[in-house]
């Protein structure tokens, strides 16, 4: 099935210069890019696209380094796109993540962990409208 998910290059990404290599797995995989910018996330919109964590203890140092520099955001569309991306990143924690995967190759903690991925068409719905709008996408 046809799918879109988000993914972020967090800023720990961007700073490393791994801008680049994030991408290409994605479209080594076969996987469309039809939106992608460059920006830096607002205290507040970040904590409105970490408002699912809002209670836990980690909600605040989250928000803080999702806005310490720019972030690289892509909407991509491809077969079971959610649970693709999701394997092509790698757990959460980069240091329990499997070799081959972004995180599993290039984390350094489970907060530096170099990419975001929505876990959810549903995720993706409320995600996505956080960081882009409709006139950001392109129909191929």
């Amino acid at each position: 099935m046809i799918e879109r998910t988000l993914v972020l290059v967090k800023p720990d990404g961007v700073r490393r210069g791994l801008i680049g290599e994030v991408i290409s797995r994605f479209e080594r995989k076969g996987f469309r890019i039809v939106a992608l910018k460059m920006t830096r996330m607002s205290r507040e919109k970040a904590m409105d696209f970490y408002s699912v964590h809002k209670d836990k203890p980690f909600f605040k140092d989250l928000v803080e380094f999702m806005t310490s520099g720019p972030i690289v955001a892509m909407i991509l569309e491809g077969d079971s796109a959610v649970s693709v991306v999701r394997e092509i990143i790698g757990t959460t924690d980069g240091r329990k993540a499997s070799p081959g995967t972004i995180r599993g190759d290039f984390a350094l903690s489970i907060q530096e962990n170099v990419v975001h991925a929505s876990d959810s068409p549903e995720s993706f719905e409320r995600e996505s409208k956080v960081i882009f709008s409709d006139e950001d996408y392109i129909t191929y």
